[in-house]
């Protein structure tokens, strides 16, 4: 074990066994220093001690292990179960499982905890955990950032609402520096500027959250899917209707499909769960061992709540997937290799081809290649394609099929975008025998922003009641766009309230069971 390890491990026991007087003094830390003050409040609350031989070491790079428990005390979380045997590996997971930091930040398998903690991802998990609910406005608070450029985009949410709570101000040339480390000085001063911000005290420990009750329709009632003609059926023949959420990428947004995120849109009404693995934007072909392991959570997630779960191969920015088919196969030969004997899961095998390709040219051979592989070990599961043109044109496919059984093909539409002339093409397509099924679709526009507009996607919810076709909406997270159904800052792994939801949310939530 590091040296680092050592420490924190003991300071841990220290904390237990009593902690020491307030103003307690080190021999490394001078009284009237910039940072004297806060060194001496969080020792005096307990939040952190010293070393064994009487020193701070204030100029020493702070650990995301250190960091991250010293937040949690700051918090007043309970550590969870860790996965790994670090020292702090409870004190991490009971971080994460609370939303304060995503999988590949800090993965749970413990590789990243020993190193220094960079500053942009410390100043999320420390709004987080005590600011949640401060917002920054963009222009005002970026204008006070020399090197904002620098700042990667998933950050700009928690460092801007710390600027403008005053926890965060920069350099003496205005700088932030994200990507460099904090010493444990600056950790503590900030640590202390944002207690003071939540008012000084320790927030109460959160609820724990109560299982949702099986759905009543869920897989143990419904069993294996299966398509007769245009509609989707459950084990015994009978009509059946998906309704659920879509994650977003979870590259940015995986504490949103963990246990508690899926288990409430099952408490709210849904039976399915779409798990987002963007292929390109950071995703699979950027980190797929990091993607797996999230997909796998997410899947687990969504089976233990009694639900169906979309495993989707989320095509965007490479809009041809034949560009990576060998990836995809691959891909979903393991993934049917693990669930082929569970009737839960459905495999998506192409999000949204776009680009200029076509159907027979590009989309048909490649979906007859990925079909292969999945039914060599998943013979029975639902498998559901995608078309040209963000999966609109279904009218191509529905003039060349795919050879097979249980095939079901996607079509997406965002409210704000798309209207008489998309449901026009998917009752022709139904007509010519093609299975509909509506994987996702957005109350905004088909940007994800610009609405939201309530009417025209009541209007398409209601002509897809009319038809029992089955639908993920788009998307289950915190981003602050229309389509998105909680509001920034909404922790994943709290308990949701009416507050919590965007407007988006609250209207589809009161469709789910509808």
């Amino acid at each position: 074990m590091r040296r680092a390890g050592y420490i924190l491990a003991l300071l841990v026991l220290l904390a237990v066994l009593g902690s020491p007087a307030a103003g307690a003094a080190f021999s490394d830390v001078d009284p009237e220093s910039w940072y004297g003050e806060a060194v001496a409040e969080l020792t005096g609350r307990g939040l952190l001690t010293g070393c064994p031989d009487g020193s701070f070491q204030p100029e020493r790079p702070i650990s995301a292990a250190e960091f991250v428990t010293i937040a949690v005390r700051c918090g007043g979380l309970a550590p969870a179960s860790g996965q790994s045997g670090h020292w702090a590996a409870g004190e991490l997971r009971a971080a994460l499982e609370a939303g304060w930091y995503d999988w590949d930040e800090l993965p749970p398998t413990g590789e990243g905890f020993d190193r220094p903690i960079s500053r942009q991802l410390a100043v999320k998990i420390l709004m987080r955990a005590l600011l949640p609910e401060v917002r920054g406005d963009y222009q005002r608070e970026s204008a006070k950032i020399s090197d904002f450029s620098t700042l990667s985009g998933r950050y700009y949410e928690p460092v801007l609402a710390a600027y403008a709570a005053g926890v965060v101000t920069g350099d003496g040339n205005g700088a932030f520096r994200p990507l460099d480390g904090l010493s444990r000085a600056e950790a503590c001063v900030l640590l202390r500027r944002a207690l003071q911000k939540a008012g000084g005290e320790r927030p109460s420990p959160p609820a724990v959250p109560k299982p949702a009750a099986p759905l009543s329709g869920g897989v143990s009632q419904t069993g294996w899917l299966q398509v007769k003609g245009t509609q989707l059926c459950g084990e015994s023949g009978e009509p059946v209707v998906l309704r659920g959420m879509s994650s977003h990428g979870l590259q940015w947004f995986g504490s949103f499909a963990g246990v508690q995120a899926v288990r409430q849109t099952a408490a709210a009404g849904a039976n399915v769960f779409r798990v987002a693995i963007y292929t390109g934007e950071g995703g699979y072909l950027s980190q797929p061992e990091a993607m797996k392991e999230r997909v796998i959570a997410a899947v687990d997630a969504a089976i233990a709540c009694d639900m169906y779960v979309i495993i989707d191969w989320h095509i965007l920015s490479d809009g041809d997937p034949l560009a990576h088919g060998s990836e995809a196969e691959a891909f979903f030969s393991e993934m049917a290799q693990r669930y082929g004997d569970t009737p839960n899961v459905l495999y998506e095998i192409c999000n949204e081809p776009n680009g200029g390709i076509t159907w027979q040219g590009n989309v048909k051979p490649y979906a007859q290649r990925v079909i292969a592989a999945i039914r060599e070990h998943a013979p029975r599961g639902i498998i559901l394609v995608g078309s040209p043109t963000w999966s609109q044109d279904i009218h191509l496919a529905a003039a060349d099929p795919l050879q097979g059984e249980n095939l079901m093909y996607t079509l997406h539409f965002y409210a704000g975008t798309h209207s008489a002339e998309l449901r026009e093409r998917i009752d022709a397509a139904r007509k010519g025998g093609l299975p509909v099924f509506v994987s996702e679709w957005g109350t905004s526009r088909a940007g994800g922003g610009g609405g939201v507009f309530l009417e025209e996607a009541g209007v398409w919810l209601d002509f897809l009641e009319e038809r029992a076709i089955s639908w993920c909406n788009w998307s289950l997270c915190d981003k602050d766009e229309a389509s998105a159904a909680l509001r920034p800052g909404t922790a994943p792994g709290g308990t949701w309230s009416e507050e919590d939801l965007t407007p988006s949310g609250r209207f589809v939530f009161s469709r789910l069971a509808h």
